[in-house]
C-alpha cells in the first residue's frame, strides 16, 4: 500500500517537475502558475519519499550483511534504526499526502463583531481585531480594512495559505476580565464573535445582477473631505438570500460597492459550502453561534494571564504575547489536530455500496452557477 503510494508520488513529482522546464507550459501564465503551486504542494511529499528509499537501502544492506556475517551490534542497530525511519517515514507521507482542504490556499474575509457583554464586547472586538492583524503580519500576510466601525471590524488577509491559518479563528473568542470603566474591579466575561471566510473568485461565485437591490445613501460617523457630504456609502442586498452588505469606508461609491461585493461573494460561498457539508465549520452560524458566553472555542483570562482554546484543551500563561499576535502555537496545535482527525476518518472506509462524495467546494461552486 505505502509502495503504491510512494510510487504515485515520485511519478507525479517527475511530471510536474518536468512541466516546469516545459516551453508550452512557461509560455501559458495561469497554467504555469499552477504547476508551480501543485509542485510545491507535493514537494515535502517527494523530500519523505527520498528518504524512505534511502531508510530501506539501508535496510535491506545490513539485512544482507547479517545474513552474511552472523550476528553483529553495529549492523543490528543499523538495521533497527533504518526500520524505524521507515515506519515514521511513512506516517510522515500518509499526513503529507492527505487531501488539503480546495479553500487552504484562498486569501480569507474576516468578520469580528461585539457579542455580549455590552461596551466592553465593543472593546474587546477591537483587541480581537489588532491581534489577529498582527499575527497576519507575523505570517508574512497583508491585512486590507474593508469596514471598521465601533465593536464591528471586517477585513481581508491576503497571502497564499491564508485561509490554513485563519479558519481555527472562527468561533467565539471569550474574554474575562476588569472593564477600565468597573470602579469596584469586579471581572467581567464578554464575547466578540469572529467569521472567517474564504474569499471567492468570480470563477466561484456568479452573481445574477438582477438578484441585487444596490441602495446607495450618506456615509455616517468620523470622516475627512467627502465624507458625510455625498452618497458615497453602499448597502448591497441579495434577494435569493437575504444577505445584507453595506460599505462605507472609502469616499468613492464604486470602491465601496466592489467591497460589498467582494463580502457577498465570500458569504455566499461559504454558505454554499456550509449547505453541502455541515460538518465542516465553514457555516457562519456554526461559527459564531450567537455569542452567548457558553458559546466558545478560546477564553482570555487577564487576572491569570491565561489563554485556553477549549477545542483542543491547550492552555497557555502568555497573554500578553498572544494578543500582539503570537498565536503559532494555537494554530499549529489545531493544524495537528485537524491532521489526526483527517487520518482517521480516511482509515474508515465507506459505507457498503455507498458512492464516494464528490468534494463539498465542487458541489458548492456547482450549486453557486446560475441555471440555464
Amino acid at each position: 500500500m505505502i509502495e503504491q503510494l510512494i510510487e504515485q508520488v515520485e511519478a507525479r513529482f517527475a511530471e510536474l517537475s518536468q512541466q516546469l522546464t516545459d516551453p508550452t507550459v512557461i509560455a501559458e501564465r495561469e497554467r504555469y502558475a499552477a504547476v508551480g503551486r501543485a509542485y510545491r504542494q507535493l514537494e515535502p511529499a517527494a523530500e519523505l519519499a527520498a528518504q524512505w528509499r534511502a531508510a530501506g537501502d539501508d535496510a535491506a544492506s545490513a539485512q544482507e550483511l547479517l545474513a552474511e556475517g552472523g550476528e553483529d551490534a553495529e549492523l543490528r542497530e543499523l538495521l533497527n534504526g533504518a526500520r524505524a525511519r521507515i515506519e515514521r517515514l511513512e506516517e510522515e507521507i500518509r499526513v503529507a499526502m492527505l487531501e488539503r482542504d480546495a479553500n487552504d490556499s484562498k486569501n480569507v474575509i474576516v468578520e469580528i463583531q461585539a457579542g455580549t457583554g455590552g461596551e466592553e464586547a465593543a472593546l474587546w472586538a477591537g483587541d480581537l481585531y489588532r491581534m489577529l492583524t498582527r499575527y497576519a503580519e507575523r505570517r508574512g500576510f497583508q491585512a486590507e480594512p474593508l469596514s471598521l466601525g465601533e465593536g464591528k471590524y471586517t477585513f481581508a488577509i491576503k497571502g497564499d495559505g491564508a485561509h490554513s491559518v485563519f479558519k481555527f479563528e472562527g468561533g467565539t473568542h471569550r474574554v474575562q476580565r476588569v472593564p477600565t470603566t468597573e470602579s469596584q474591579g469586579r471581572i467581567h466575561t464578554s464575547t466578540a464573535t469572529v467569521a472567517v471566510l474564504p474569499e471567492a473568485e468570480e470563477v466561484d461565485v456568479q452573481i445574477d445582477p438582477s438578484d441585487l437591490q444596490v441602495d446607495v445613501y450618506r456615509s455616517s460617523g468620523p470622516g475627512g473631505q467627502s465624507v458625510n457630504t455625498t452618497d458615497s456609502a453602499v448597502r448591497i442586498t441579495h434577494a435569493p438570500s437575504g444577505i445584507v452588505v453595506s460599505m462605507q469606508d472609502e469616499k468613492s461609491q464604486l470602491q465601496n460597492r466592489e467591497k460589498a461585493l467582494r463580502v457577498l461573494r465570500a458569504r455566499l460561498y461559504e454558505r454554499a459550502l456550509a449547505e453541502q457539508q455541515a460538518e465542516v465549520a465553514a457555516d457562519r452560524r456554526a461559527q459564531v453561534g450567537t455569542g452567548e458566553r457558553a458559546e466558545k472555542i478560546r477564553t482570555y483570562n487577564y487576572g491569570e494571564r491565561r489563554v485556553t482554546d477549549h477545542r483542543i484543551k491547550l492552555t497557555t500563561h502568555n497573554l500578553d504575547q498572544v494578543l500582539q499576535g503570537e498565536l503559532h502555537e494555537f494554530t499549529a496545535a489545531l493544524q495537528a489536530d485537524e491532521k489526526r482527525r483527517r487520518l482517521e476518518a480516511q482509515a474508515q472506509p465507506p459505507a457498503r455500496g455507498q458512492a464516494q462524495a464528490q468534494p463539498p467546494q465542487a458541489q458548492a461552486q456547482a450549486q453557486l452557477q446560475p441555471q440555464p
